[in-house]
């Protein structure tokens, strides 16, 4: 039997659980199909920093972007009765001269007040020759106990359904169709496999392989997010995350032992005096980052039932409530999108008139 909806959500990654949610929230009917398999999302840290970057650059717009992620974590902790988001300060480990200055001119900066505390000498346990910068604001997402509760959420309400779409099984004509679902929109979030999408493969993804690793610690880990180019994480009892690794060239979901390495090697430097933890977990995903850092939203030029929300990468949990928001405002409202955002701006490159 012919089932209509609105919109039919490829993938059930951050991006489109969040903006399943916001459609949810406006009576939209939605079905969000997904193969089960884990993805970039389920791996990540989840982390929220306004401030990064070796120049200690603020996020974009992170003042609409911030309040936007914790009106919506609030929203969802109490829908299910849990916190998802820790809120947790973080320590910048200041290692050079040049950091030190950087970081001594971000704090006479007004506009970044808000997010940074101040300089003070490191901790005992912590090696940074120039001290460490306070940051505030700061904390981390339980992306894969969202991700869960979402999923069980929307499988409550028949909006799910496990499946492996293929892009063959899509009808254009003369009514857009996938099996017995007549959707209105069909949106594509599926992170990095959308680099294989026959429709949206021409966007110039820049995929990037990050590896972590959960271990165990005999000694007590503060808790408080340390960043040190990479970052600890801590999680209670004694356990915490660390990572993440960037690899450009080598696009699979397997941790290897180099990254392992790399990791410890990292934190050890850091951490001198702690004993080496146990590594009780290793995991690997694929991050669907963009040539030019903005995110993929919008609508294919020819095909405009299409579209596409993906693009986060690595600041997915500060980003994707805002512009899930925005999005659901331009599918229901006709809104214009925010213009960093638009695939539009590759349209006259990949799409000449």
């Amino acid at each position: 039997m012919a089932v209509q909806i609105d919109v039919l959500l490829v993938g059930q990654g951050l991006a489109s659980s969040l903006l399943a949610w916001e459609l949810l929230q406006r009576q939209l009917r939605i079905l969000v199909v997904d193969d089960g398999a884990e993805n970039a999302s389920q791996v990540a840290a989840g982390l929220i920093n306004p401030v990064t970057g070796q120049r200690l650059v603020k996020q974009v717009d992170v003042e609409t972007l911030l309040p936007a992620a914790m009106h919506v974590y609030r929203q969802l902790g109490t829908q299910f009765g849990q916190a998802f988001y820790v809120q947790m300060p973080m320590l910048k480990i200041l290692r050079t001269d040049k950091e030190l200055g950087i970081a001594e001119r971000r704090l006479a900066q007004p506009d970044y007040r808000d997010y940074l505390t101040g300089l003070t000498p490191a901790p005992a346990e912590i090696d940074a020759p120039y001290g460490v910068l306070q940051q505030r604001q700061t904390g981390y997402l339980r992306t894969e106990a969202l991700l869960s509760q979402l999923r069980d959420f929307l499988r409550n309400k028949n909006c799910y359904r496990r499946n492996t779409l293929q892009y063959g099984e899509i009808n254009l004509e003369p009514a857009l169709r996938w099996h017995d679902i007549y959707p209105r929109h069909i949106v594509f979030c599926e992170g990095y496999q959308a680099v294989n999408n026959p429709w949206f493969k021409y966007l110039p993804f820049q995929l990037a392989k990050g590896e972590i690793l959960g271990c165990e610690s005999r000694q007590d880990i503060q808790q408080q997010i340390l960043n040190y180019g990479h970052w600890l994480i801590p999680l209670g009892a004694g356990r915490f995350k660390t990572g993440a690794t960037f690899d450009t060239n080598q696009l699979d979901n397997l941790p290897t032992q180099a990254a392992k390495t790399a990791l410890l090697a990292s934190l050890r430097a850091v951490c001198p005096q702690q004993q080496p933890p146990d590594v009780y977990q290793r995991r690997a995903g694929i991050r669907p980052a963009t040539l030019d850092k903005q995110p993929f939203i919008g609508t294919h030029p020819l095909h405009p039932q299409l579209h596409i929300f993906n693009g986060f990468g690595a600041k997915g949990s500060l980003a994707i409530p805002w512009y899930a928001a925005r999005f659901a405002d331009y599918l229901q409202q006709h809104a214009g999108l925010p213009p960093g955002c638009d695939i539009r701006r590759y349209d006259k490159t990949y799409f000449p008139a």
